[in-house]
């Protein structure tokens, strides 16, 4: 591929080109940037436009990024760099990541402003001062080649380095393919600036706690020749002034190379949450350059509460009162099967009670409905079952060492995927909503958790039985995801339940049934997961029943379809017929379902001595250690009993 690129006019007409390029860089694209370099040097960009084209498919030729050039200048070589972050030295205009695409695509330098070139705007040579069309390692993008004037496009990939070099224009208006040289002339010419980078020292790398300090450390390149006088900010991200203490002036003396300074963090006595603090340098003098910037520190806030209740891997019972209105599951008594699925449906879709929110307002809802009850500062990751601070939910397309909103119910296999705005609008804007409002689905809380972004990754769009999480963990989440997927295909006409393991493209359907009924009795609902369907309720204005009630899978997926369903009774009209226990046989625990008062329960051996008593309240799980066998369990709500025959395995 030929690598000389040549305009439809004289390049000698122009004062700026784009000097180099990088596209491609290890792993995730954040080192991107391209860079410009005009014939005089601090030459001002006002008035200029880059803009950025597709190279293939139906949008070839069309733009699809655009940059604004004004108010930038070039520096004393004549250079300025426009790129990511992470880009050393720092560009002069910062760019998210991954902004440019890795080609066959193209960039075009013209005189105009932004708002000549909305998305999709056609490749132009009117007013078009520099281009340049690029791949790494693809075929030629021959219309776009065409639509920009120039004779070939340039591969990033020449030397099969794509991600470790650039493109870069030499002295005669060639191309070669190189090690990145961002700020600095291609053929290492001009004036060689002295740069300086930012480092920290902490107990725990890039975290600290309140109360404790931060050692900044400044180095130059080179030792001083002049006396060196600059400031710094730290109140950048979440911290204010108000959060730390300690001088943000530097003052470097000639022949030195470094300079330290102390910043403590104040320790406030308040709970404001986990926050981050962002060093970053202020004006430095002309002839030095920032080879890093922006430099993040974890503020640790040792001030949060604890819940009474456990986390689902030390899960509590009977702590958290449901917050059930009266009468709220009374249409659904003595009904079974399809009308039984039906009246449930007819009171979480209620279109006259229940709200639908958005995706943003999802990510409000999780801080609080999944939070770890051991720090109000974190959300519990489901599968991983460990927390995480609320503070690393997942803003970029990195998503390691972050969270972020898990459907249980797959966007792919549920048809919603991007159906709601992720821009939150907070809990008093809603909309109605029905059965049929599959959309809604997209930001339904009752069936979306806090999850690490690996792990979510990880999962995809596969059944449950298939995925059945990382390997080591206990699996406290079962039971959840067992419920929350009964909730939604009972909340939403589309979607279902179904046996075995379908295709995962098949839209409004998710396996396994049979698993999830045994998970739904192995992992039983605890505290958590109340105090979670309580919150939702506050936004929603509508309940998971098989949370409520778990006993309630059975009735309309499993064993018991067909049976007319009866909530537990309570203690003025007990009817010991309707208590039950399970699993049984069992292990080490039973769930006991029928009972919503104070109760007592008494476990005997078949030679009648009594080997286990406990008090609960309501539906409850018990756990204890017992011999396998056949054991009686009686069971006492104020005079009245009733005794169970109880298999241990």
């Amino acid at each position: 591929m030929t690598l000389f690129v040549l305009l439809a006019f004289s390049l000698s007409n122009a004062q700026i080109v784009i000097n180099e390029l990088d596209t491609d860089t290890p792993s995730t694209n954040d080192k991107q940037f391209v860079e410009l370099k005009s014939t005089t040097p601090n030459f001002s960009l006002n008035g200029y436009v880059l803009v950025f084209f597709n190279g293939t498919g139906i949008l070839a030729t069309k733009s699809y990024f655009v940059i604004d050039l004004d108010g930038l200048t070039t520096d004393i070589n004549g250079i300025v760099v426009l790129g990511n972050q992470l880009v050393s030295p720092v560009p002069t205009k910062l760019l998210t990541d991954s902004t440019f695409q890795n080609g066959p695509d193209g960039v075009a330098l013209y005189l105009g402003n932004a708002t000549d070139f909305p998305n999709n705007t056609p490749a132009t040579t009117t007013n078009l001062i520099d281009a340049l069309v690029y791949d790494t390692g693809d075929a030629d993008a021959t219309a776009l080649i065409i639509a920009l004037g120039v004779t070939s496009q340039v591969d990033e990939n020449a030397n099969g380095a794509q991600t470790t070099q650039s493109i870069q224009r030499k002295n005669d208006g060639s191309y070669e393919v190189k090690e990145p040289t961002p700020n600095v002339n291609n053929d290492a010419s001009g004036f060689v600036f002295n740069g300086i980078t930012i480092s920290t020292a902490t107990t725990v790398a890039g975290q600290v706690t309140e109360g404790s300090s931060i050692n900044i450390i400044f180095t130059t390149q080179t030792p001083i020749t002049s006396p060196l006088n600059f400031t710094f900010s730290i109140n950048t991200g979440s911290i204010s002034n108000a959060d730390y203490t300690g001088n943000v002036s530097v003052a470097m003396a000639i022949g030195s190379s470094s300079y330290s300074t102390t910043i403590n963090i104040v320790d406030d006595n308040l709970d404001e949450g986990d926050e981050t603090s962002i060093i970053k340098f202020g004006t430095l003098p002309f002839e030095y350059i920032r080879l890093n910037d922006f430099i993040e520190i974890r503020v640790i806030d040792n001030d949060f509460t604890v819940s009474p209740w456990g986390t689902p891997l030390n899960p509590t019972y009977g702590i958290v009162t449901p917050t059930t209105p009266v009468d709220y599951y009374s249409l659904l008594e003595g009904k079974s099967g399809a009308v039984l699925k039906q009246a449930i449906q007819d009171i979480i879709a209620n279109p006259s009670v229940v709200r639908a929110h958005n995706y943003g307002d999802v990510e409000t809802i999780l801080k609080k409905s999944d939070q770890n009850p051991l720090n109000s500062n974190q959300v519990w990751l489901m599968y991983l079952e460990q927390p995480r601070s609320k503070l690393d939910m997942q803003e970029t397309g990195i998503n390691t060492g972050k969270w972020n909103r898990e459907h249980i119910y797959p966007q792919s296999r549920a048809g919603y995927s991007d159906g709601t705005s992720s821009i939150p609008d907070g809990i008093n804007v809603w909309a109605t909503t029905n059965a049929n409002d599959i959309m809604a689905g997209h930001a339904d809380a009752h069936h979306i958790r806090a999850e690490d972004g690996p792990e979510n990754s990880s999962r995809g769009n596969k059944d449950y039985g298939e995925y059945l999480g990382p390997s080591g963990t206990q699996g406290s989440w079962r039971g959840d995801v067992a419920r929350a997927l009964f909730y939604s295909a009972c909340r939403y006409n589309i979607l279902s339940v179904v046996n075995g393991n379908p295709a995962n493209s098949t839209v409004g359907q998710i396996g396994d049934l049979a698993t999830l009924l045994t998970w739904n009795q192995t992992d039983p609902r605890d505290d958590f997961e109340m105090n979670r369907n309580n919150y939702i309720y506050t936004w929603q204005m509508n309940r998971n029943p098989f949370i409520d009630y778990p006993t309630l899978a059975d009735y309309v997926f499993g064993a018991n379809f067909g049976q007319p369903w009866f909530a537990p009774l309570s203690t003025n009209s007990f009817d010991s017929t309707k208590v039950v226990l399970y699993p049984n046989p069992a292990k080490n625990y039973i769930s006991i379902f029928g009972i919503s008062s104070d109760a007592k329960i008494e476990v005997f051996s078949i030679l009648g001595k009594k080997v286990f008593e406990q008090n609960f309240n309501g539906e409850a799980t018990l756990h204890f250690d017992l011999t396998s066998g056949i054991y009686l369990a009686k069971i006492k709500v104020d005079s009245k009993v009733v005794t169970k025959k109880l298999i241990i395995e």
